[in-house]
């Protein structure tokens, strides 16, 4: 071996016994790192170099996981920027209006009530998208309209009222009688803002949005 590559050898052992991993003892003294792990395959590591090499593996894990929230920030966006060219081309007409506020009742409504609409949901961004649905589709009451709110006994009554009012546009005259679950308390969600039913009395508009979904299903089904 030439004293070029004796020096290398020693560098590379050197490294080692500071806790350098074989990468990056190959990338130090630029050589393969094939030819880096058979030289220093017989060095035994001690806690401070093995503490160097878990810490640089930590690193390495850290590094990667950045690597992939920003490739899979930067496919969200594509997606949603897609989504945003698919939605703007929408014409939210009457009669598109009806059918996405059919398929949204379909999923998440009354099916068996058939005197009165019953959309019953806790997240506020849904409920907020199928009133708007609802009352660009049909002509619509206001007075109509009750809520029933369904609270656990952490919650405060007088605050979220305040909240789905707001969402709704719903006065909070329009509001029943609060219906409270019991809670240990041991098991609180974080920022949960209760579930909601939302009931318009009005039996031609309930069988009006189920027979949408129904013929819906069967073009669908074909």
């Amino acid at each position: 071996m030439s004293r070029y590559c004796l020096d290398k050898k020693e560098k590379a052992l050197i490294l080692r016994e500071k806790g350098y991993s074989i990468k990056e003892i190959s990338k130090e003294i630029n050589v393969a790192q094939s030819t880096s792990s058979v030289w220093v395959r017989n060095i035994k590591l001690n806690n401070r170099a093995k503490e160097r090499l878990y810490k640089r593996k930590l690193l390495s894990y850290y590094k990667s996981s950045l690597s992939w929230n920003k490739k899979r920030e930067e496919e969200k966006k594509h997606y949603f920027n897609i989504a945003k060219i698919l939605v703007n081309k929408i014409k939210f007409d009457i009669n598109q209006s009806k059918i996405y506020c059919a398929l949204l009742y379909w999923c998440e409504g009354g099916k068996t009530y058939s005197s009165s609409v019953r959309f019953i949901n806790s997240d506020p961004a849904l409920v907020k998208t199928f009133l708007s649905l609802f009352r660009k589709a049909f002509k619509v009451n206001e007075g109509k309209f009750r809520v029933l709110m369904h609270l656990h006994s952490y919650h405060d009554e007088k605050k979220q009222k305040n909240f789905w009012s707001n969402l709704t546009k719903i006065p909070k005259s329009q509001f029943n009688q609060t219906y409270l679950k019991s809670n240990t308390k041991k098991r609180i969600k974080e920022n949960y803002p209760g579930c909601i039913a939302i009931y318009y009395y009005d039996c031609k508009i309930i069988r009006e949005i189920k027979a949408i979904y129904e013929v819906f299903s069967k073009k669908m089904g074909m």
